[in-house]
């Protein structure tokens, strides 16, 4: 087993997944991939992370119900859990608001397109909490 902090990235984007995975394991980080919120919670299951970062809109469960569950389960509750969403504030159409981010028990937040950079800097500061 290794020593490397461990973050499960969840997410329905191959592609975002491979590469916020590619930047967190150049950072010495080890990582697990999941891609909607059910394969999330069986991961977070067989090896609990240190922190998740989680899509808010995903197939099967969505990021809020997930983010909610594991809050709410004493085995897992001190998970640090940062959302990720590209639904913008101004989007009318949709229940999930930047607002609904930032009050769900959610430990951080940060939106779409994510900028690598300022990801490292929220998963560092989630981690040291």
């Amino acid at each position: 087993m290794s020593n490397k902090q461990h973050i499960l990235v969840v997410d329905d984007d191959p592609d975002l997944v491979d590469s916020v995975s590619m930047k967190l394991e150049a950072n010495n980080y080890r990582t697990t991939k999941a891609y909607d919120g059910i394969d999330a919670w069986e991961k977070i299951k067989q090896e609990k992370p240190d922190l998740v970062l989680l899509d808010v809109m995903m197939p099967k469960k969505d990021g809020y119900t997930l983010c909610a569950e594991l809050k709410r389960d004493p085995q897992y509750k001190d998970i640090a859990v940062v959302l990720l969403t590209a639904v913008a504030d101004n989007v009318q159409t949709s229940n999930y608001t930047h607002h609904e981010g930032k009050t769900t028990p959610a430990d951080d937040y940060i939106a779409k397109p994510i900028d690598l950079d300022r990801l490292m800097e929220v998963v560092k500061e989630n981690l040291m909490r």
